[in-house]
């Protein structure tokens, strides 16, 4: 690492420090991530060097994958059996409130291809990528795509704390110490492995995998202590909330207002299918609209894991979501460019 990077990693890492303890100490749900995410920001906004390398982000992404993993039961497969019908909503979720934040997008001046690959929800380098492709502008597409798994970071776990009545949500019960710490040392086997097999996401999706079979058979389950779950929150929190270096404030302040309604019209729709998996498949409201949320699938299971709601099945529909999106992207890139 060049000394450059050293120091804006940390500078990044001490301003996120200095946002998580003031979120912490004010009482704000989530606050290890969401207060070194704004900080960052901010920080970003007024032009400051702060970033987190791309090695470090990734390895961090493989501990939550273990973690996740973990998550997954003998018992699981009873459940699975009835999330066909919340998969299905999901994907008509997922129609339906990418048309409508397209159409904001259209309105705030995009073209039709960046409005659309803006508007997915999901899979975001995929995203930009077939969007530069097919003609959009993957600056947008990219900025929009970012501030939206930002915003939702933003407003969820204060709807959920309003959910519960005021009480902030309460993270699984954590032990003291490590449990099964062994597996932290197969990341560097999983990740190459999972380059190879050319799985999407593949730094999260590995480790999830592997964990998930180790734990499946009731063999060995990653447990982080308190402290090991704030660390990993800081850190990934602090990638987020720099990713914004290079704009002007007033650029920034426009395109996060412009992704600030498409993000609040897009989880207005998706609420409504949330009610539907509520009341069909019998699963909690928030486990149901944070499965259906429009952010990453790595970002939302971060969420999942520290707000302890129902990890496993947030990351098997956020999971289908991405794979959907990628399989049926290119048709759809295709029809657009027909229709032009």
């Amino acid at each position: 690492m060049e000394r450059s990077e050293g120091r804006a990693l940390a500078r990044s890492l001490a301003i996120g420090a200095l946002g998580g303890l003031i979120f912490h100490l004010i009482g704000m749900p989530l606050a290890w991530m969401r207060g070194p995410l704004t900080a960052n920001l901010i920080m970003s906004a007024k032009g400051g060097d702060v970033r987190v390398p791309e090695p470090l982000r990734e390895a961090f992404i493989g501990v939550l994958g273990l973690v996740l993993g973990s998550q997954v039961t003998p018992q699981l497969a009873q459940r699975v059996l009835d999330w066909p019908l919340s998969a299905a909503l999901l994907l008509l979720g997922v129609a339906a409130s990418t048309a409508v934040a397209a159409a904001w997008y259209r309105r705030c001046g995009f073209d039709s291809m960046s409005a659309w690959f803006s508007s997915a929800p999901g899979a975001m380098t995929a995203m930009i990528l077939m969007g530069e492709k097919c003609g959009g502008d993957p600056r947008r597409i990219a900025i929009a795509q970012s501030l939206r798994i930002v915003l939702v970071i933003m407003i969820l776990p204060p709807l959920f704390w309003a959910y519960e009545g005021g009480a902030a949500p309460q993270a699984a019960e954590i032990e003291n110490g490590f449990a099964s710490a062994w597996m932290l040392l197969a990341l560097p086997l999983l990740f190459p492995l999972g380059r190879w097999l050319r799985l999407p996401s593949y730094t999260l999706l590995a480790p999830l995998l592997f964990a998930g079979l180790l734990s499946g058979f009731d063999i060995a389950s990653l447990r982080l202590p308190d402290w090991g779950m704030n660390v990993m929150l800081w850190v990934l929190g602090c990638a987020i909330g720099s990713r914004f270096r290079g704009l002007s404030s007033a650029r920034l302040g426009r395109y996060l207002f412009e992704a600030f309604i498409a993000t609040l019209l897009a989880l207005a729709v998706l609420a409504g299918f949330a009610e539907l998996i509520h009341r069909l498949v019998g699963v909690p409201r928030d486990v149901a609209l944070l499965a259906l949320a429009p952010g990453g699938i790595g970002e939302m299971a971060i969420l999942a894991v520290a707000l302890d709601l129902d990890p496993v099945f947030v990351a098997f529909h956020h999971l289908l979501r991405m794979v959907a999106l990628m399989l049926f992207a290119p048709f759809w890139a295709r029809w657009l460019m027909r229709t032009r």
